[in-house]
């Protein structure tokens, strides 16, 4: 059976490449989109990603995912610590979930600290600009594979 992951890039990661280089990276989400579709297939794992700019598609995007995907890789951006709605989907679908930040944002500033995401999540993966995907993706495949241990 192929995995069938799901990707969601949240609020204003359609801008990566122009916005804030010096903390979000060169690269464009088509570069970044492509390089994980490249892993998804050596991994022989079919990856489905999306951004929205809109917390409820997103939530459309998740709750959908439920009846296909085996796993769920976000990036919430702004959402990460204001969306108790995006949060709640999560945890309805109950699907294995990895957040992940291009930017460290424990090391940003105070409100970028708490994110109401992570609690119903397996993980979290920031601070490695686009390899936080890549990360993410390779975790989110070894635990649907080999389970949770931490061996």
């Amino acid at each position: 059976m192929t995995l069938k992951l799901l990707l969601l890039h949240g609020p204003n990661l359609n801008l990566l490449g122009t916005r804030e280089p010096e903390v979000y990276g060169s690269l464009t989400l088509d570069d970044i989109n492509q390089r994980l579709q490249q892993r998804a297939q050596s991994l022989g794992v079919e990856l489905t990603m999306h951004q929205s700019n809109h917390e409820g598609t997103l939530i459309d995007f998740i709750q959908d995912a439920m009846i296909w995907a085996h796993g769920l890789i976000i990036n919430p951006g702004g959402y990460t610590h204001t969306s108790v709605a995006l949060r709640d989907a999560i945890a309805a679908v109950a699907l294995p979930t990895i957040e992940c930040h291009l930017s460290n944002i424990y090391a940003r500033e105070p409100f970028r600290h708490t994110s109401l995401i992570t609690p119903v999540c397996i993980g979290q993966i920031c601070g490695l600009g686009w390899y936080s995907y890549m990360a993410a993706l390779d975790a989110l495949v070894n635990r649907l594979t080999a389970g949770p241990s931490l061996d």
